[in-house]
């Protein structure tokens, strides 16, 4: 069993160590290789996906991403690192659970799923500009809609749930929107014991907003399931302590704390590895197939967090380093 990681960027460096000794204290004989990627490759290589990277997430067969920075004004020849692993290794649908964690903020009645579909929609990136006017391309096609349908069909039902809600805007966009609502309902109609619903997206962010322990699954297309997601993830605590992870058909599974790289408090020793070790679980269960580590890493994170040890971004002033939860964690596996 292997495992690529890539840290990244920022607090990725800090929070991806603490994940990969949690992981080779769950299972010691795990082989671990290290890869780069990200800004400040790209500002030393020119390359934010080298193709070395890319070759040794291929040869593990699983990844563990943990921040990338991006410039906020277009870089020549840049491209973010994580989004393009995800295409070029085709993991097409993104989980990205919200559940109950035992800290202040974050609400007790709260289990859902969002599966997002990963490689289309606007985040294409076919953008092009005519004096005043930008144009981006949306692109939805019938197999990669009825792919992270299907995906989000089985892992519903591996979760013991049976609820999926249809995201989309098919009222404005009939044929892209359509598309997808079409084939989610085509494909929903081979799992008959899944109750599916639909929602428009405005309706979906309010209603999440407002009752969330109302759903237990939504799928939804590339743009909507990133802006749901991270709306979700409020009620789990805030997106440092959010997971996900990134998997396809082609053998290879990308797990990603959803955070960002957090330059603001990068190298100060107090950056969140929740989210990074919650990443990790979702690997073991929904990728190698190991339900029982997964669930003794969940137990010691919800421990760990209820025995009032956290870092600052949750404890406040009271919250302890980096280093202080990864030693109470690992004691506690």
């Amino acid at each position: 069993m292997k495992l690529c990681l890539i840290p990244g960027d920022g607090i990725g460096r800090e929070v991806v160590p603490v994940a990969a000794a949690a992981l080779q204290r769950l299972l010691p004989a795990v082989q671990l290789q290290q890869a780069d990627a990200g800004w400040e490759c790209f500002v030393r290589t020119g390359q934010a996906l080298p193709d070395a990277t890319l070759a040794r997430a291929r040869e593990c067969g699983a990844v563990l991403f943990g921040a990338v920075s991006s410039p906020a004004r277009k870089v020549e020849g840049y491209r973010s690192p994580i989004v393009a692993l995800r295409r070029e290794l085709n993991a097409y649908a993104n989980l990205r659970p919200t559940c109950t964690l035992p800290i202040a903020g974050a609400r007790q009645d709260v289990d859902l799923l969002i599966v997002r579909e990963n490689t289309e929609d606007l985040y294409i990136g076919e953008e092009q500009r005519d004096g005043d006017t930008a144009i981006a391309i949306k692109r939805i096609t019938a197999a990669a809609s009825r792919r992270v349908a299907r995906a989000a069909c089985e892992t519903l039902l591996a979760r013991g749930m049976h609820r999926l809600v249809i995201v989309h805007k098919a009222n404005i966009m009939p044929l892209t929107d359509g598309l997808f609502r079409d084939c989610c309902r085509e494909v929903a109609q081979s799992y008959p014991q899944i109750e599916v619903s639909e929602l428009l997206v405005d309706t979906a962010a309010y209603q999440l907003a407002r009752a969330p322990q109302q759903f237990q699954a939504l799928v939804a297309p590339n743009l909507y399931g990133d802006i749901l997601s991270d709306l979700a993830a409020a009620h789990g605590g805030g997106l440092g302590l959010a997971a996900s992870l990134n998997q396809g058909d082609a053998g290879v599974a990308i797990a990603e704390p959803v955070h960002g790289s957090a330059p603001d408090i990068a190298g100060q020793g107090v950056a969140n590895p929740v989210a990074a070790l919650l990443s990790v679980a979702l690997l073991l269960r929904h990728t190698w197939q190991r339900p029982d580590e997964a669930q003794r890493l969940e137990h010691a994170v919800r421990d760990t967090l209820a025995a009032g040890i956290a870092t600052p971004d949750v404890a406040g002033p009271a919250g302890v380093s980096t280093a202080a939860f990864a030693q109470a964690l690992l004691a506690r596996l």
